[in-house]
């Protein structure tokens, strides 16, 4: 029913708590990224640097997968996600005083990039496993768009958000996303505690493992993570907008802005709409053909010439994605068992990790080799050629019908 979701956010406090630390906590997490990135490049001049920030904010990603996960299945998921958001929050105010001291150096923005980059390792995972145990099951699909909508919103208004405020002094930033950290900590405190016993293991290889293990043996599952990597790896553009700003829609800073904004406000527009009126039918088939939509729409913006079509075909791009998102998402989470959901996790979060840096990395050397245009409508043919073969590699996937069937075993499981 079009009611369940305003009925999810005014009258499920739980989620509606988790909601509100998944604004602060992207807020905060965009908010820093912009002023790490400015101050960094204030105080070296350098743009690799920036490149490496990514990569050192990444890197916890791969060395940790396979604790972040056994983490998020032994210990209280709220706890894990409280910890990971105060790190969160001491790092901004080591860098506040540091501001307010002038004693910000190269060295420390590195060192403490890590230590961030390993708190989001936790927390992401951790943040993932705990939604499906604060919401029942029917409404988790609706769940999983209406926190996507608090995503999307942070990551169109906080970036801008956190620029405006630099312009005061870095320690204005600096100081806000403590406090932003700080409220999203106390509301992830307030969730209800979890409801399947925790998982008192001792940790082994095999425990560690068991993510990759069960995500082998469900092809399904396999499938759904497999093909957001493989999609956007070849189909991501966006490390390639300065180019298509600049050279070929020939428009400044101001457009190159809204062209990186464009695919957030296509998503935030989905989410809030699948908020409201969920995908129940044909799930397989309508995840595969937003993948596609994703691919063409990929295609129709390296061809495209306008600003304003650029525009719109960028806003349908990431629309498209977030259908894709929400229903692999809903997918992934209700055919887990709770105890697994956390290793199950950090595993499709380095796939989504790696699909994004990799995909960067992917969209600059094919640049290199065969120019910007061939490179990104290259990467809309590959995406599309991807839906193709994992349709035939992955039928069951594609045949699936009903997310209520996928909702009814999920409590049945919880049952």
């Amino acid at each position: 029913m079009p009611t369940q979701a305003p009925v999810l956010l005014r009258h499920h406090r739980p989620f509606v708590a988790f909601w509100f630390a998944r604004i602060f906590t992207a807020s905060g997490f965009q908010m820093l990224t912009v002023a790490i990135g400015w101050n960094l490049y204030q105080l070296t001049g350098n743009v690799m640097d920036l490149g490496l920030v990514g990569l050192v904010q990444f890197a916890p990603r791969v060395l940790f997968m396979l604790h972040t996960g056994h983490v998020a299945d032994r210990y209280d998921r709220r706890i894990v996600s409280a910890i990971c958001q105060s790190a969160q929050a001491l790092i901004a105010l080591v860098l506040f005083v540091s501001s307010m001291t002038n004693s910000v150096t190269r060295e420390m923005i590195f060192i403490l990039s890590f230590i961030f980059g390993m708190a989001r390792s936790f927390e992401m995972p951790t943040t993932q496993a705990l939604l499906p145990s604060i919401v029942p099951a029917s409404l988790f699909p609706r769940a999983v768009a209406s926190a996507q909508s608090a995503q999307q919103s942070a990551t169109i208004i906080a970036p801008a958000l956190g620029g405006f405020l630099y312009a005061f002094g870095s320690n204005w930033v600096y100081g806000l996303t403590v406090g932003l950290y700080v409220i999203a900590c106390s509301l992830m405190l307030t969730l209800p505690a979890r409801q399947t016993p925790l998982n008192k293991n001792k940790a082994t290889l095999e425990s560690l493992m068991a993510g990759i293990h069960f995500i082998r043996s469900r092809p399904d599952i396999l499938g759904a993570i497999s093909l957001d990597l493989f999609a956007v790896l070849l189909g991501g553009a966006t490390a390639l907008l300065p180019v298509f700003a600049k050279d070929i829609l020939l428009t400044g800073p101001w457009g190159l802005g809204m062209l990186r904004s464009a695919p957030a406000i296509g998503a935030l527009g989905m989410s809030l709409w699948l908020a409201r009126y969920s995908v129940d039918r044909h799930v397989g088939r309508v995840m595969f053909t937003a993948v596609g939509v994703f691919g063409v729409a990929t295609i129709a913006f390296g061809l495209s010439t306008s600003f304003w079509f650029s525009l719109v075909v960028l806003a349908v791009l990431g629309g498209a994605d977030m259908i894709s998102m929400v229903i692999r998402a809903s997918f992934v989470q209700l055919e887990t068992p709770d105890e697994m959901r956390g290793r199950v996790s950090a595993v499709n979060g380095l796939f989504i990790g790696a699909s994004n840096q990799l995909g960067e990395f992917e969209s600059g050397m094919t640049a290199h080799w065969f120019g910007t245009v061939p490179a990104v409508v290259l990467g809309g043919v590959g995406t599309l050629a991807v839906t193709g073969i994992w349709m035939k590699l992955f039928p069951g996937l594609a045949k699936r019908d009903r997310m209520r069937d996928i909702v009814e075993e999920a409590e049945k499981q919880t049952a």
